[in-house]
């Protein structure tokens, strides 16, 4: 709703500091009294249940005439044994002690009884009480080690059932990764495996419901993409996000999101930090609630949730299988990705607005009614160069523009036709942006300024971590928007290694000295470019441009014509 865990080890106990808490359910003045006494100014009974923390603390006896009274008391403090008699006013016998076990199954029970009959305490010790005391043979020693032996066997039932309770719960997820890891053999899309994986954890009887959710590029809200379980309409009255700052995006979900760990809210209704889901969780049942990051490498592929109804349903060693599971998950939906990318041309489209940079130009756009576009930008060893084309603008009026525009720097015009130019240009003030997309394995595709609007389009493969890469321009430029993301097959893409060759044969200055070349017009006739010229915008001499172009010729003729 996967570092701040809000998952809390401290549990539901009194400071050190509180006295032992004793309710005693008695109506007899005589019997209640004498209890009272030999309980009174005695530390032994602290001392032998804990004997670390027990400096100074005596009993604290809490009296009831009725059994309605003595329920009403239970609810109200945390109460460490009950001692009670079988008859009372408004109860009589074996039931009184079944009322109140059903009340307060985990407080241990002394029954006090006047009949001298063995069976009524064996039958009160199989209803669900610790022990039993005949109150005629009752001495303040006896009292005393009976109440010490009843806390400490129903501490120790707690924890034999805790542990019992954590071994089912871990031989069920198991069981769940083990189903989950077919799913990954089995299924072919990542829509089907993230739904597979909801339904069978929503199948278990210890869950409610889970749901997978993916981090909406440039918003950081996480939209669900699959469900499964007891949802009644949950997920459309809820906002989650992974942004620290927003309320919604402190919660479990957003935090395993930002952190790649493990997030647990072991009791919804006491988790500060979900709050603004609160109220809706509750009413549909969900106590409790994990957040498992689905994270493989620097890739974040969103969060699975997962709710039951009783708290602390994921506590200990289970945070440890979820987190393998949320790996299994992460693994399965990167083979899947890199599967398509070997079958599909496809690439994602990033496009964004910029709207500090290049002022001069954008207001030309609007002015003169013109449009112009960047086509290719190339790296030089100290500078960007860019390529393009504008369209119903004089090259004057261009120039001006230009000189006029911080951080872009000489401009050249390569051809000119009837109303449209090329030209090159000198922009060392994009630099570090072009640097960081190409770092991240993406590149910008094209530019365009027009009607007022300077966007940009940034091409990754598909399976690469959008939102990472929306994040990382956004530190570049605060002034950036971003607009749209949309999935586009590559066109005119066939098998020859000419693509190849570019890729991983050429050296990042060989690459560089080949395309400057291709679109500064040197291999046109006439040229548009001499060497020299090139050499100059690529920062290098004009031998270490021949070079590197010759031996970048030569690969790719070696590619293209070397197997014919």
């Amino acid at each position: 709703m996967s570092g701040i865990d809000t998952h809390s080890d401290t549990e539901d106990t009194e400071d050190d500091t509180d006295d032992l808490e004793i309710v005693l359910i008695e109506d007899n003045p005589g019997d209640a009294r004498l209890i009272q006494e030999m309980l009174r100014d005695t530390e032994e009974l602290a001392q032998r249940v804990s004997p670390d923390e027990s400096a100074g603390r005596t009993p604290e006896i809490t009296r009831e005439n009725r059994l309605e009274d003595g329920l009403e008391t239970l609810e109200e403090i945390p109460t460490d044994v009950v001692l009670l008699d079988l008859n009372l006013p408004d109860s009589d016998g074996l039931e009184t002690l079944e009322t109140v076990h059903a009340e307060s199954d985990e407080t241990p029970i002394v029954v006090l009884t006047g009949v001298r009959d063995q069976q009524v305490g064996v039958q009160a010790i199989q209803r669900g009480a610790q022990d039993f005391l005949v109150k005629d043979e009752v001495t303040s020693e006896l009292l005393v080690r009976t109440i010490h032996h009843a806390i400490e066997r129903a501490r120790q039932e707690h924890e034999r059932r805790r542990q019992r309770e954590q071994l089912e719960a871990l031989n069920r997820l198991n069981r769940i990764g083990h189903d989950i890891t077919h799913a990954v053999i089995t299924t072919e899309t990542r829509a089907d495996l993230e739904q597979q994986v909801c339904e069978r954890l929503a199948a278990s009887d210890a869950y409610r419901f889970a749901w997978i959710g993916g981090v909406n590029p440039g918003s950081d809200r996480v939209v669900p993409k699959a469900a499964a379980g007891v949802e009644e309409g949950y997920l459309d009255t809820v906002e989650v996000s992974a942004d620290e700052d927003d309320e919604t995006g402190r919660g479990p979900s957003g935090t395993a999101i930002r952190t790649g760990q493990v997030q647990v809210a072991n009791d919804v209704q006491d988790t500060p930090e979900f709050e603004p889901w609160r109220e809706e969780a509750l009413e549909r049942g969900y106590h409790s609630s994990a957040a498992i990051p689905i994270v493989h490498e620097d890739l974040v592929y969103g969060v699975l949730n997962i709710y039951s109804e009783s708290p602390r349903a994921f506590e200990g060693p289970e945070r440890t299988i979820l987190a393998r599971i949320g790996d299994v998950i992460a693994h399965a939906i990167t083979a899947i990705e890199r599967k398509d990318a070997l079958v599909s041309d496809a690439v994602i489209e990033l496009e964004f607005r910029v709207d500090d940079l290049a002022q001069p130009l954008i207001g030309l756009s609007t002015e003169e009614e013109c449009t112009i576009e960047f086509e290719q930008l190339i790296r030089g060893d100290e500078t960007l160069l860019a390529y393009g084309s504008a369209t119903g603008v004089d090259q004057e009026t261009f120039s001006e523009a230009i000189s006029e525009t911080d951080g872009f720097g000489d401009v050249r015009f390569l051809a000119v036709r009837r109303d449209t130019f090329e030209f090159e240009l000198v922009a060392p003030a994009a630099v570090s942006l072009f640097e960081t997309i190409a770092t991240h394995g993406g590149r910008v595709q094209s530019a365009t300024i027009e009607d007022g609007e300077f966007r940009f389009v940034v091409e990754l493969p598909r399976g690469r971590d959008t939102r990472q890469m929306i994040e990382l321009i956004k530190e570049q430029r605060d002034d950036v928007t971003y607009l749209a993301q949309r999935t586009r097959e590559r066109s005119g893409r066939d098998d020859s290694s000419s693509t190849s060759v570019l890729e991983e044969e050429l050296t990042e200055k060989q690459r560089a000295a080949l395309e400057t070349a291709y679109f500064a017009g040197y291999f046109d006739w006439p040229r548009e470019s001499t060497g020299e010229e090139i050499s100059d915008r690529l920062g290098i001499a004009p031998a270490t441009f021949n070079q590197h172009l010759r031996t970048a010729e030569r690969k790719f003729f070696d590619s293209v014509l070397g197997e014919q």
